[in-house]
């Protein structure tokens, strides 16, 4: 008898409150990324909100005096036809052999570096589409950087390596928020 008297379900209400919610939520803002002549949407903040967290509890890189990532180049100094390619390999080193390889027994950093890997799969996916329709071409310039990146990353042990990568993600962040 009780049912009978319920008018309709909050489904339409809960519908709407989501939409709501992920419009007016500020990690759920998505921001378009111009890669030359490709561009895809990201949801940046979330990333950002993510890496913070795991910045916070990560170890402290004990290797100063050599970077995978720099904040003056290559990333910045990358023409717009290849930041499309350097950023879809950058995105594989992270998924390959960052993401997959880092260990903690903290399993509130391994759900946030998953959502990470899930973010970046997500970009990568993107990515992969304008490669596929020929708008991100993987010139000279994009191949010779990510050669010098991985090469620096290459002459770390793997963890350290792996560390450094994920203490070097803001660095990376800050050059795809730069992309507009």
């Amino acid at each position: 008898p009780v049912v009978s008297r319920m008018k309709g379900s909050g489904l339409p209400l809960c519908l709407i409150s989501a939409v709501f919610y992920l419009f007016w939520t500020p990690s759920a803002r998505l921001k378009t990324l111009h890669l030359g002549s490709c561009m895809i949407t990201a949801s940046l903040r979330a990333i950002q909100s993510g890496f913070s967290e795991i910045q916070d509890r990560q170890p402290k890189d004990e290797i100063i005096d050599l970077r995978i990532l720099r904040k003056t180049q290559p990333l910045q100094d990358t023409n717009p036809a290849g930041q499309c390619c350097l950023l879809c390999r950058i995105l594989r080193l992270y998924l390959d052999r960052v993401f997959k390889n880092y260990q903690t027994p903290d399993h509130r950093i391994l759900q946030k570096i998953s959502g990470l890997a899930n973010s970046f799969l997500t970009i990568k996916k993107d990515l992969w589409l304008c490669y596929a329709h020929m708008t991100c071409p993987c010139g000279e310039e994009a191949m010779e950087k990510y050669s010098q990146l991985m090469s620096h990353f290459k002459e770390l042990q793997p963890q350290a390596a792996v560390v450094k990568a994920l203490g070097g993600l803001d660095i990376l962040l800050s050059w795809m928020e730069e992309m507009d």
